[in-house]
């Protein structure tokens, strides 16, 4: 099969630096956002990020931001920043102790370490902090995705219906006078499945870096898996699929990321797999560019954030046709969905075996994610910060 080369980009110009912030502070101006993780975590994801990118942009605006979180932390990013990417955090970033324990020390932390805030942001990520029940300003809620399917995956049923109720409660109920904050289409969706009035739904979107200049696809076929590897995003699955594809498609299968999973799916995995746990951003990148295609088997997802972060460099995906994946693929356009098993083998095969249509998405996918950038989520955001601290927000 002929080698595709993918033309390299120039590297644009570097954006000139914000102008000094004059004049009134924003409004808010001291906002908390109060999640599970920092970026520095291990377990960190996508949910990680997106708060980083935009604690981060909110503090270019002038804002002064801190992260209330679960520990560990760290004061760095954790890996080599993309091009562009700014070395330190603008934002505080305070651990209110263990990843269980410290759901209830919250409420004493933020008054004892953190202080009075314009506007607490809490990410509503499964288990929640219930914020509306013990603080008293200004909340805002985002959500990734509601985790309605994924409570009877981790816990046996009694604590998985107990999860589902909590989680139902706390969207629908605690914060019913608050705004929330979908990353997709489908996850409003799923808030409004809720009860959550869609008067109070507000989109911002992942955004996604500019990547630096690509380079080619690799001579052999390439797949790439990316993200923690825990049970929703069945890799498993996909190790199955592998052994009906591989003797079709021939190549290798590339398992980036690390997590609780991974000596399971080590003992599971046959020939041509290599798994590479955490990488640098600059491996990362080369591993993106070279993949022929993204394999995204979850089971369910918010947005699908290294969904964009391939398609920004011309690789399309082949998922499932399920939340998420339906807001981040455009079905047809810039990868493929499939409602089965056996529909995801046909569509990694067909698309390995047809190279133009492969690059012809690639090229699509790319577009696409040039509409998606990390200052229009940071500027979405603070839209809707601003509209949550008005004191003329309506009343249910």
């Amino acid at each position: 099969m002929p080698q595709h080369v993918r033309p390299s980009l120039s590297l644009a110009a570097p954006e000139p630096p914000p102008p000094p912030v004059t004049g009134p502070p924003p409004l808010p101006r001291r906002i908390v956002f109060l999640a599970r993780r920092d970026l520095g975590n291990p377990a960190a994801g996508g949910s990680e990020l997106l708060v980083d990118r935009i604690a981060d942009g909110l503090t270019t605006h002038g804002h002064q931001v801190t992260l209330l979180c679960g520990g560990p932390v760290a004061p760095e990013h954790p890996a080599p920043l993309a091009q562009g990417a700014a070395p330190l955090r603008g934002y505080r970033v305070v651990s209110a102790g263990g990843d269980a324990g410290h759901f209830l020390r919250a409420p004493r932390e933020l008054a004892r370490r953190v202080g009075p805030c314009d506007l607490l942001v809490e990410v509503c990520n499964g288990m929640p902090y219930l914020a509306p029940l013990w603080h008293r300003g200004p909340t805002l809620c985002l959500v990734n995705h509601v985790h309605t399917d994924l409570w009877g995956m981790r816990y046996p049923g009694p604590a998985a219906r107990l999860g589902r109720r909590l989680e139902h409660w706390a969207l629908a109920g605690t914060h019913r006078r608050n705004l929330m904050v979908a990353v997709s289409g489908s996850t409003a969706s799923a808030l409004r499945g809720l009860g959550v009035d869609a008067g109070r739904i507000r989109l911002v979107h992942n955004g996604v870096e500019e990547p630096a200049a690509l380079v080619p696809e690799a001579p052999e076929p390439l797949f790439l898996a990316m993200g923690r590897l825990v049970e929703y995003k069945r890799i498993d699955l996909l190790l199955r699929l592998w052994e009906r594809v591989r003797p079709v498609t021939g190549g290798r299968l590339v398992i980036v990321g690390d997590g609780p999973e991974r000596e399971r799916l080590t003992a599971l995995a046959g020939p041509g797999v290599t798994f590479t746990g955490h990488v640098s951003e600059q491996r990362k990148h080369q591993l993106l560019c070279s993949a022929w295609l993204l394999l995204h088997p979850s089971l369910v997802e918010g947005w699908g954030l290294v969904v964009m972060e391939a398609a920004a460099r011309r690789t399309p995906s082949v998922g499932f046709d399920i939340p998420g994946l339906r807001d981040s693929v455009e079905d047809g356009v810039t990868g493929l969905l499939a409602r089965g098993d056996s529909a995801f083998a046909a569509h990694w095969c067909a698309l390995t075996l047809s190279g133009h249509r492969r690059h012809a998405l690639g090229l699509a996918a790319e577009r696409r994610a040039a509409r998606f950038r990390w200052s229009d989520t940071v500027r979405s955001f603070r839209a809707v910060a601003a509209e949550a601290v008005l004191p003329t927000l309506p009343r249910r």
